[in-house]
């Protein structure tokens, strides 16, 4: 099992790519048999890491890269009414 806790808040930790100023990351593997850590136990042994945290974890967890799948379904009458991001994010 593998626990990765990233800086920046719920959102920003997230979804901040790599060479986002102020942001850090821990990460480590716990293996099967090995002993529960409580998490200050876990806090205090793993290091810090500068930056995000996409290029630390492990390949293992992501797939090839792929196009995403077209938006709506036009053929069954439902076009995307607009390209991304979509026009609410304009709205002030």
């Amino acid at each position: 099992m593998t626990f990765l806790l990233t800086s920046g808040g719920h959102n920003a930790g997230i979804i901040s790519e790599p060479g986002h100023l102020r942001r850090h990351h821990r990460i480590a593997t716990k293996r099967e048999g090995e002993p529960y850590m409580a998490h200050d136990e876990w806090l205090a042994t793993t290091k810090e890491r500068d930056g995000s945290w996409w290029p630390t974890w492990p390949a293992r967890h992501s797939g090839d890269q792929v196009k995403p799948p077209d938006m709506g379904k036009a053929t069954a009458g439902f076009a995307p009414p607009c390209d991304a991001p979509g026009g609410y994010v304009l709205e002030e």
